[in-house]
């Protein structure tokens, strides 16, 4: 199994170049897994449901998060209901989201 890690995704320019570059990025590599982390994604503070829908429909099967994730409020209903968008695994208990998932 090849798995391809991306690091932070910064705002709009982040999204546009994986966007633009992941699909070829993906198919030279032969990833079969794509990790992201997404936690700037919004203007540099969290996230919302657009810009999650951009990176998933870019190519990318998880995002993960960090501190940020929280910055903007949408992000907390983001965590909740979706599994494919991780929190930190060493929150503790009762924070919203997902520490892991297996596909």
């Amino acid at each position: 199994m090849r798995i391809l890690m991306i690091g932070d995704v910064l705002s709009k320019i982040g999204r546009k170049a994986l966007i633009d570059g992941l699909p070829s990025m993906r198919k030279r590599l032969s990833a079969d897994i794509v990790t992201a982390n997404v936690e700037n994604g919004a203007g540099m503070f969290g996230i919302t449901e657009q810009v999650v829908e951009e990176i998933t429909s870019s190519g990318v099967d998880i995002m993960t998060g960090g501190n940020h994730i929280w910055d903007k409020r949408e992000g907390i209903r983001l965590m909740e209901d979706r599994d494919d968008l991780l929190r930190p695994a060493n929150y503790p208990p009762g924070v919203p989201g997902y520490g892991h998932v297996i596909r």
